[in-house]
């Protein structure tokens, strides 16, 4: 059976930058992961965590672009800009770099949110910006997104 990253949680930062993942987050990490994490900046302002797995497939994916189009390049490039591994120490802490906490706008709080195969991490403030508040919007995404074919509505299933 496959295990999902779901749920939301506060943590905060020590003061070297660390963050303590959540326990029930790192359980659910699949047992291939070990400690190895890898972590990239996000589409929206906030950090991406994937368990070594879920990142080998994106990967692979992303790097089957054509390099001689200057699109792809250009999509390649930032894409894969500060993606950096991270290992879970013994009570399981890791290291968000400091460009990485720049981007993301997360100093000593942040929201980490299971999203399936991966969490994304936020600063709090950002994070609400970036929430739908408005139910019958939700509601009319959900009608739309839930009826489809999930392999349609996500370009990089196959």
């Amino acid at each position: 059976m496959t295990q999902l990253l779901s749920g939301e949680y506060e943590c905060k930062l020590d003061p070297k930058g660390r963050l303590v993942l959540p326990a029930k987050v790192k359980g659910n990490l699949p047992e291939a992961s070990g400690n190895q994490l890898v972590l990239v900046r996000g589409f929206e302002p906030c950090l991406v965590l994937y368990p070594r797995a879920a990142w080998r497939i994106i990967h692979e994916k992303v790097m089957a672009l054509d390099e001689f189009n200057e699109e792809y390049r250009q999509f390649q490039r930032n894409f894969f800009r500060g993606m950096t591994e991270v290992e879970l120490d013994s009570i399981g802490r890791f290291m968000l770099p400091g460009t990485m906490r720049r981007y993301a706008g997360i100093e000593k709080e942040a929201i980490i949110v299971g999203l399936g195969n991966r969490c994304e991490i936020w600063d709090p403030t950002r994070y609400d910006d970036f929430l739908i508040k408005d139910q019958p919007t939700f509601s009319k995404l959900a009608q739309k997104f839930l009826t489809l074919d999930p392999t349609a509505a996500n370009p990089l299933a196959a």
